[in-house]
């Protein structure tokens, strides 16, 4: 159980609190959703070097910390809420939502792997370990709620507050707890408010949002996209969802494609989308691994070989361990360690008249590497997975392997633990499956039919 925040934080809770402006609710009202397009795009904070091998270890290192809290989710007090965060927005895809009457426009990590949406908050908005390259902490794009006559503090007998803090939240006629969301090195601090969400021609009052005033490593706010009631998917009570990742190569200039919010209704779908269903979580001990999108992947596939997968890796089962999560705020793929070792293995295998690269490996954190700076041509296995349904997900060879140097060294994007840069992971989801495999796919949620769609396209 988590305890609750320092003395300094409740503080600090409280000196923002007075900053935030309570005002009746907004007149406004919304209009049926029907489709709602806007941008998507790479979060592109630089990495902390230019180097290839340390950009290359740093996502690899995020990916498996990412993987640590989404399989280790806190357990819920009055203080801490049910969803883990991605501690890092490198490697992320990112949006740009509308608050608050005027309107306020900030920046937002997509992340499909948490529920509740925050956003950086008041002018005493503090961010501690934020001095990455390209990013001002005194700079960070924030709401300013005494700005909007539309801000409304969460109290405590609003049920909304429960969403967050769960159903044993300890207050009466006081406002709602100030939530503390754990992740990786850090965290964030808020308070809940009701606000307006605004869409060009469509407006949503009362929108559930954190309104955080103290933040770790988390240069940017968050657009929780899970299952839990407090998403942004839930509260408007989208019918799916889809994306398409561009390609977010370390030289890459950054290019939006579309991300598109469907409102109830039918809504006509483009072919060649193959699609397999989602599934619950059983556990009811991890509240968090119910917001999380399972999916019945059966095989994993190197070079036309399907690997051995143990059946408990594959099902999550009545404790909530097992099975595979789709992930928009994980990087690269993670495989639990006896997974992993199979699908390498395999990898090795097939790869085996090519060099390996172990002094590549350590530097990247990543592996196998191989030197193929010598050959005229490179045979590389592709790899697939397989869904329930029989529908294959078969990536493009830059979904899966990196050039690291222009002199010809590539490495395998799959992580895991216990391997040179992490815990060791046995609880929770033992595949999560990251953004970097997604880059070049129509990804669909559906979540009036609880499935999961995808299909080969370019995105840019």
């Amino acid at each position: 159980m988590a305890s609750s925040p320092p003395s300094f934080l409740s503080f600090i809770i409280t000196l923002f609190s007075l900053s935030l402006l309570s005002a009746s609710s907004s007149s406004s009202s919304s209009s049926p959703l029907t489709t709602i397009t806007i941008p998507l795009s790479p979060f592109h904070h630089q990495t902390p070097s230019s180097d290839p091998f340390q950009t290359l270890n740093f996502l690899a290192s995020a990916s498996v910390s990412r993987a640590h809290h989404l399989k280790r989710p806190k357990s819920n007090s009055s203080f801490v809420t049910k969803t883990p965060l991605f501690p890092r927005s490198y490697g992320a895809y990112s949006v740009s939502l509308s608050f608050g009457t005027p309107p306020q426009t900030t920046p937002f990590v997509m992340d499909t792997g948490s529920s509740l949406v925050w956003f950086p908050c008041t002018t005493r908005y503090l961010c501690s370990g934020c001095s990455f390259p390209n990013v001002d902490p005194d700079k960070i794009p924030r709401f300013i709620p005494k700005q909007s006559s539309s801000s409304k503090i969460i109290g405590c007998q609003n049920p909304k507050c429960k969403w967050v803090l769960g159903s044993n939240v300890n207050c009466s006629s006081q406002p709602c707890p100030a939530y503390v969301i754990q992740y990786g090195s850090g965290a964030t601090v808020g308070r809940l408010l009701s606000e307006t969400l605004d869409f060009p021609g469509k407006t949503f009052p009362d929108f559930l949002v954190g309104c955080s005033i103290l933040s770790t490593r988390q240069p940017s706010g968050i657009a929780g996209f899970g299952r839990g009631p407090e998403s942004l998917p839930s509260q408007l009570g989208l019918s799916k969802f889809s994306y398409c990742l561009v390609s977010r190569r370390f030289d890459d200039s950054p290019v939006s494609s579309d991300l598109v919010l469907y409102g109830p209704g039918e809504h006509k779908t483009g072919g060649g989308i193959g699609y397999t269903p989602f599934q619950r979580n059983p556990s009811s001990s991890h509240p968090a691994f119910r917001d999380y999108y399972y999916v019945l992947l059966r095989k994993i596939i190197v070079g036309g070989k399907s690997v051995k997968i143990p059946y408990k890796y594959l099902v999550p089962g009545s404790d909530g361990n097992g099975g595979t999560i789709v992930d928009s705020g994980s990087t690269f793929t993670f495989l639990e360690k006896p997974v992993y070792d199979a699908v390498t293995e395999e990898f090795v295998k097939q790869m085996g008249r090519y060099k390996r690269d172990h002094g590549i490996e350590n530097q990247t954190g990543l592996r196998p590497c191989f030197d193929i700076s010598r050959e005229k041509s490179v045979d590389f296995p592709e790899l697939v997975f397989q869904f329930k349904g029989g529908e294959k997900m078969a990536l493009p060879l830059n979904n899966y392997f990196a050039l690291v140097t222009s002199s010809g060294i590539v490495c395998l994007t799959v992580v895991t633990s216990n391997g040179g840069i992490g815990p060791d992971l046995t609880a929770g989801p033992a595949i999560i499956l990251g953004n970097f495999q997604q880059q070049n796919f129509h990804i669909e949620y559906d979540l009036k039919n609880e499935r999961f769609g995808f299909r080969r396209q370019s995105c840019t």
